[in-house]
């Protein structure tokens, strides 16, 4: 489907299920050899399309384990597994649910008052002014700084990734639907407001419930709307980064579309811009009312990022978001963004060193000889996996740490049919990526990161979105779904056609060192149900009817090294009945490949985060656009939500409320590790 088809489908209720369906709309040309072919070519591709592994493909996902009775398999080393929890079951309904023995408590809710000088939240009289006090729409990534050695009080730091208008707003409904005739400058100022992030300070009672501490010195937002940021790194104050607003080209307004991101060594907070080119406008469009950019200076490096989206009205009102009158600025756009939660003061940096794309995550790890590493995926069907290695290495001088994410080497992966992967550089004279070819610079190898990826032969993946290192050289990478990838589309690490559900794959860099160039790469899991046949999946026997899930989207370790994985069906949950939610995953011994449920969303939401603190005690959880995705699969609901007529009001459950994207924070009751 093309632009105009997708926002008139009539299946398609918000638009965050438009959204969903534009990014089903590759923008990569280049798929004669994707993940999925090589996947095929490693493990044999009738055996895993028809999800019927013979036995040597069986032990290579799952050990031998998998070849032993059930019963059998559960009396082995590992015994019940490494998550000791009573498994919840799956379903879809207005609110959360979490596994017996634990506590869900909303923490943050949008609107809530974050500043001590912040009105309290009236939906029904939204400002832009206030919004800037307040906490912002749809939560995605949480970290957490602690500023005392017990951990008790500390920054939470919070992504805001996007609005939905219909349910935000009283008697708005749909607008990228309606031409967004109903927008006006106030109500886009509101929504600027609610983008970006968040930095608040909480701290634990003695009653060990965490609430929000309002006077906190550092507590603030960072908004596209006023918070000033500096651009550093290689593509700095090149020619494609200046605008008529900002002619040196070091300096821009704010960061959008804020998705995952990750937390530095040093305790900085780092934000990934995704899916930015949903933000820019034009007023140049073809007969069928999509945006013509032939005549841009861009053009290439616009079609290749999908810019412009026309998502938002904000170039209706603000000339740096219309390519017409500012064609740099989405250049400016799609970096990681650097923000020091203890120095209010500060502005933010976007590194310009790790790259230009739809960053999903930013996760950071120390390599065996001291390196920064940062695992990035390109959340979009048939990008790229990334990682950045800094040229110097990690001390105890919080300044020169931040510099080197100024300073180092940005790699593409290539994964091989025979389980290696090698890891690209993208470095201005290395192979095609020279002034013959495009690239005359090293600053025009990063603001044209993926057209440099596709020169240098790059493995085209799933969505690869949050890709979580351990520090013993191995990183997890959740690859979400590809229903556009055809049969002869698929290779060893993008197995299948029509990949409704997704796949996990673990990489094993060469010496243990997350700076090596060079190492392996398996299939954790393939998701989706396993008791359907023309599904594929592939979980260990042991895991239960609700311990499979489809969508992986974001990770992460606990204290024990226990992976724990957060699921973005969008409204395809109706075809498994399930809604997101949070779920243990083994990655050893005989149980590896087995998923148990730990938490649910309400209908609609996404979960993102997780977050566990150091000492494993608390969890942190975002709920995001709840009462949403979806809603017309929501038995007895089974239309689209609205403001006045949402299928939710978590958390509130309020008549006068929507519903509304929240932080919630988990807890063992009576206190302890969570799952241990």
């Amino acid at each position: 489907m093309d632009r105009k088809q997708i926002i008139n489908d009539p299946e398609i209720g918000n638009k965050a299920e438009a959204y969903e369906a534009f990014d089903d709309i590759p923008t990569n040309p280049r798929l004669e050899r994707t993940i999925g072919d090589v996947i095929n070519a490693r493990y044999g591709r009738r055996d895993l399309l028809k999800g019927m592994l013979g036995v040597s493909a069986t032990t290579a996902l799952f050990g031998t384990s998998a070849l032993i009775a059930p019963t059998e398999a559960a009396a082995g080393s590992h015994g019940a597994g490494r998550y000791n929890f009573e498994e919840l079951t799956w379903g879809n309904d207005e609110t959360h649910h979490i596994a017996e023995g634990y506590d869900a408590d909303i923490l943050l809710r949008w609107g809530d008052p974050i500043t001590a000088d912040a009105p309290e939240f009236d939906v029904m009289n939204q400002t832009a002014e206030a919004q800037l006090k307040q906490f912002g729409y749809n939560n995605d990534y949480v970290g957490f700084t602690p500023l005392n050695a017990e951990g008790t009080r500390g920054l939470l730091c919070v992504n805001h990734e996007y609005t939905n208008e219909e349910v935000m707003f009283p008697g708005l409904g749909r607008q990228d639907k309606a031409g967004f005739e109903g927008m006006t400058k106030e109500l886009i100022d509101i929504e600027m407001a609610a983008h970006g992030g968040t930095v608040v300070e909480i701290a634990k009672g003695a009653d060990g419930k965490w609430a929000v501490v309002r006077d906190g010195k550092m507590n603030r937002r960072i908004t596209p709307l006023n918070t000033e940021m500096t651009i550093d790194g290689p593509a700095a104050g090149h020619d494609r980064m200046k605008t008529n607003a900002d002619p040196s080209g070091i300096s821009v307004i704010g960061t959008l579309n804020n998705c995952a991101g990750g937390m530095t060594p040093w305790g900085t907070y780092l934000m990934a811009e995704e899916n930015f080119h949903g933000y820019f406008w034009t007023d140049v469009v073809d007969g069928d009312g999509k945006p013509d950019i032939s005549d841009q200076p861009e053009a290439k490096n616009m079609k290749r990022y999908g810019v412009p989206g026309r998502w938002y009205a904000w170039g209706k009102f603000y000339d740096r978001f219309n390519i017409d009158k500012e064609p740099n600025e989405p250049n400016r756009f799609g970096w990681v963004v650097e923000v020091d939660p203890l120095n209010p003061g500060a502005k933010p940096v976007k590194h310009t060193a790790l790259g230009r794309f739809r960053h999903e995550g930013a996760e950071t790890t120390v390599s065996s000889s001291g390196k920064l590493v940062v695992y990035m995926g390109d959340d979009n069907r048939f990008d790229y996996q990334y990682k950045y290695v800094s040229s110097g290495v990690v001390s105890d001088d919080a300044a020169a740490n931040s510099k080197l994410l100024s300073d180092g080497t940005l790699y593409v992966a290539r994964f091989d049919e025979d389980g290696s992967i090698e890891w690209l550089p993208l470095v201005h004279g290395t192979g095609p990526l020279t002034a013959e070819n495009g690239f005359a610079s090293q600053a025009d190898v990063l603001i044209d990161t993926r057209l440099a990826a596709d020169a240098l032969g790059a493995t085209p993946m799933d969505r690869p979105e949050d890709a979580q290192p351990r520090g013993d050289g191995t990183a997890y990478i959740m690859l979400t779904n590809n229903s556009k990838r055809t049969e002869d589309q698929v290779n060893a690490a993008n197995p299948r056609a029509k990949s409704n559900f997704g796949h996990i794959i673990e990489v094993k860099e060469e010496g243990g060192d997350h700076a090596a160039t060079r190492g392996t790469w398996s299939i954790l899991v393939q998701c989706g149900d396993p008791e359907l046949t023309e599904v594929g999946a592939q979980w260990n026997p042991e895991t239960s009817a609700n311990g499979w899930f489809g969508s992986p989207d974001n990770c992460a370790f606990d204290a024990d090294g226990r992976l724990w994985v957060s699921t973005d069906q969008g409204s395809k949950w109706g075809k498994t009945g399930k809604s997101d939610g949070l779920y243990g995953v083994e990655t050893e011994g005989d149980l590896r490949g087995t998923s148990k449920l730990f938490f649910r969303c309400p209908v609609g939401g996404e979960l993102c985060g997780p977050y566990f603190t150091d000492n494993g005690e608390t969890l942190f959880l975002a709920v995001q656009h709840p009462g949403t995705d979806g809603t017309k699969a929501l038995k007895g609901f089974e239309r689209a939500s609205t403001f006045e007529d949402p299928a939710t009001r978590w958390p509130d459950f309020d008549p006068k409320m929507p519903p509304r994207p929240s932080v919630v924070v988990v807890t063992k009751k009576g206190g302890g590790k969570i799952a241990v």
